[in-house]
């Protein structure tokens, strides 16, 4: 269980600088004050970058490409948007950096070992080899695939992240996470690969899809719930300063997600332990995505129902009071996320796609659930399956 009055401040450090070194990026753009939170994992540590207009910062993502090539991964939809700002940023100064880029399908949909195939084809006709880096340009599937690919290419190419959704930015794109879905589960197929930097360009999010934003921020919600107390009570008062894009606000939850990401991370980079807790509501989710369909719900609307499920256990089992459940609901309504699964689930359809869940372990599910008061969790086997039953009869329609 996670203690959030003992929690030690384990490897982010947040650092204030000034934007320097820049290139040329659409004039609108002003590249401002940036941050810097570290992700410790000794001789593999690496930097995570906060600011505004940081893809002006050529120099500063040009000194973590350590060889003389970059192959940049995006999708159609961010390409329009961020590709040539990035090939810029990459081909700037005197670099000699031969760059090349490859645009694959947008969509949970296409996060496949088939659409993956494009960028090992692009990497091997572009004769790119070990001294390569992958650049991912886009959000959690982007960032996701890249890492994969950069990971399994020539048995392990460097990869750097340029996270532009907040799932991404807060989330995906730190920790080294990578992989693609099959159908029987999501992200079944994958490897644990570190990005050399995670650039986050908090501009990004202008541009956003109001449903693309809000998605993001119920793994923020999540840090809040498992071991952050305070950064819960803040989203309480400050939930509409983030729908509106309030650039200071967006900067504080960026920032803060992304420390207690790196702490986590740094404590236990493999999952053996304490990470699987970054998977609140991940379990019911997941299988709401794959039985809905991959793209039919974005993967933040289905953790914040899966969440909201996951809540109402841990009260069933008399570990958190009902006022906590309340305001675990409350506050993912507040970000017009939803509540429950869609029309349709049923609880042998939960219990089938959790059955194959990544927390499964020697046969035994796993969950995480919230314990005690808010920001303390437990990941566990030992829960009352009737209580599970119930939770799940009563999210359930038609049951």
């Amino acid at each position: 269980m996670t203690d959030p009055r003992s929690r030690k401040r384990l490897s982010a450090r947040a650092v204030s600088m000034e934007a320097s070194q820049a290139v040329h990026a659409p004039p609108h753009v002003e590249a401002g004050p940036m941050e810097t939170v570290e992700v410790n994992l000794g001789t593999r540590t690496y930097p995570i970058y906060i600011g505004a207009g940081l893809l002006q910062k050529g120099a500063l993502l040009r000194q973590h490409i350590a060889g003389s090539s970059a192959l940049v991964v995006t999708n159609d939809t961010v390409a329009k948007e961020y590709l040539e700002p990035t090939l810029a940023a990459l081909r700037g100064g005197d670099s000699g950096i031969r760059v090349e880029h490859v645009v694959l399908p947008d969509g949970e949909q296409y996060k496949t070992v088939e659409v993956l195939q494009k960028v090992w084809d692009k990497a091997l006709q572009s004769r790119l080899d070990r001294n390569t880096t992958f650049v991912a340009l886009g959000g959690g599937v982007i960032g996701d695939m890249t890492g994969f690919a950069a990971a399994a290419y020539q048995r392990g190419v460097a990869f750097v992240q340029i996270p532009t959704t907040v799932m991404a930015q807060v989330d995906s794109s730190v920790g080294g996470k990578t992989g693609v879905n099959h159908p029987l589960g999501k992200n079944m197929i994958g490897a644990f690969h570190q990005p050399q930097c995670v650039l986050i360009d908090t501009k990004a999010l202008d541009t956003l899809p109001a449903r693309e934003l809000a998605s993001g921020i119920s793994e923020i919600i999540k840090y809040g719930l498992i071991r952050d107390a305070e950064l819960f009570e803040w989203l309480e008062a400050n939930m509409p300063r983030l729908l509106a894009r309030d650039p200071q606000a967006w900067t504080h939850a960026i920032r803060r997600s992304c420390e207690n990401k790196a702490e986590v991370v740094a404590a236990d980079e493999r999952e053996g332990g304490v990470r699987a807790t970054l998977n609140l509501g991940h379990t019911f989710g997941h299988a709401i995505e794959a039985a809905a369909g991959y793209g039919a719900w974005l993967h933040g609307e289905a953790v914040a129902a899966g969440t909201v499920m996951a809540a109402d256990l841990s009260r069933r089992l008399g570990w958190i009071d009902a006022a906590l459940e309340g305001r675990t609901t409350a506050l993912i309504a507040a970000a017009g996320l939803p509540t429950r699964p869609p029309k349709g689930m049923t609880p042998e359809v939960f219990m089938g796609f959790m059955g194959v869940d990544k927390k499964v372990v020697d046969g035994t599910l796993r969950l995480i659930l919230l314990k005690g008061p808010l920001g303390g969790c437990v990941i566990t086997s030992e829960f009352d399956a009737a209580e599970l039953r119930a939770t799940l009869e009563q999210f359930c329609d038609g049951v």
